[in-house]
């Protein structure tokens, strides 16, 4: 003969919290004799009907159960059963349960705190530098002796060679890269000093030609633009590799620029450049390449610096105050993370009180 099993009790149906609707949260307290039965049976019914039926089943131990199969604004009814050897011991009926979509998550009001901080942030660094005053960033070497590199060029009456990478056009690297591009040409339409831009995409040699030809014409020298100095190489990773390479042999450039996205011919290409003696620039924010920019090229911008390049040549104020804005963004979050970490240290939880679901 079967014993009696406890069923589970405290029934509570509610409106699933920050969630789209059309689901209601059954939570419930475990039976008493949880540990010798085989799971639990949900029922449902559409208040005022009489007849449950089943919807879901979970295994013992769990005392939650998501309903998705509901429509808001109805009201419904659970029952909940504990099951031993297909035998049910029904709880009581839980309360009525009415589903409603909510226009605003509130577990993320994190989120929005740190969007309209580093709104307000943007916005006020922006203003700041269009007004005329200056706004302090931090001396980057390699970008510092770009005027230096294109001078030499100059001087020496030799070509100066451009590499954007070999990523295609949609890759980040490649964008920041075709930003420093456009304001290193402006200077070389300055010096009248001639370029070399290898390109490994077609998407990517339309536009660094336009980005070449447009710093020419803001520099009021259109006529200075010559057509071959950007050219299509090839896609083929080695095949473009060889062909730089054939290039600063060659041409013997005064000054090299890596920026962008590099993979294994990283190392061939910049040691070709040394040896050929030419000025090098790198600047990469693949992680694996760095140090082989390092020991081959002269200055090598390194992750981050590549992609505040364009606002650290131009001085453009949007770009500054976005760099300014993303500073301090990263320093309260460095902040803010210290903060918890030292919280924790000392034994106290801060997220509960946060109420940060």
């Amino acid at each position: 003969m079967l014993l009696s099993i406890l069923p589970p009790t405290d029934i509570t149906a509610a409106d699933k919290p920050n969630d789209a609707g059309a689901t209601i949260l059954l939570k419930w307290r475990l039976s008493d004799d949880d540990v010798s039965i085989d799971g639990y049976t949900i029922f449902r019914r559409l208040s005022p009907d009489s007849i449950y039926e089943k919807i879901g089943t979970t295994i013992r131990t769990v005392s939650i159960f998501e309903d998705e199969g509901v429509q808001d604004g109805k009201e419904y009814q659970y029952v909940v059963a504990a099951v031993k050897n297909g035998e049910l011991f029904r709880s009581e009926p839980s309360n009525i349960g009415i589903s409603s979509p909510q226009v605003f998550h509130t577990g993320r009001i994190n989120v929005l705190v740190s969007i309209l901080t580093f709104t307000t942030m943007l916005a006020y660094f922006v203003v700041k530098a269009r007004s005329g005053k200056g706004l302090f960033i931090r001396k980057i070497a390699g970008l510092a002796a770009v005027e230096e590199a294109v001078g030499r060029a100059t001087e020496m009456g030799k070509p100066i060679l451009y590499v954007p990478g070999l990523g295609d056009i949609d890759w980040t690297a490649t964008i920041a890269s075709m930003n420093i591009l456009g304001e290193v040409a402006k200077k070389i339409a300055l010096y009248d000093t001639p370029l070399i831009v290898p390109n490994r995409w077609s998407v990517t040699y339309t536009v660094s030609k336009e980005v070449v030809k447009e710093a020419f014409i803001a520099e009021g020298r259109p006529d200075k633009f010559k057509e071959d100095y950007v050219r299509y190489v090839t896609e083929a990773q080695f095949g473009f590799a060889g062909a730089i390479n054939g290039i600063m042999m060659r041409e013997k450039p005064a000054t090299n620029f890596f920026i962008g996205r590099f993979w294994a011919e990283s190392l061939i290409m910049a040691e070709t450049g040394a040896q050929a003696g030419s000025f090098q620039i790198a600047g990469t924010d693949s992680v694996l390449q760095l140090p082989f920019f390092v020991t081959a090229c002269d200055y090598t911008l390194m992750g981050e610096e590549l992609y505040a390049a364009s606002a650290y040549l131009s001085r453009e104020p949007i770009l500054l105050g976005s760099l300014k804005a993303q500073d301090y963004g990263k320093f309260i979050a460095l902040i803010v993370l210290l903060l918890f970490t030292l919280f924790s240290f000392v034994g106290l939880d801060l997220l509960p009180m946060l109420r940060i679901q």
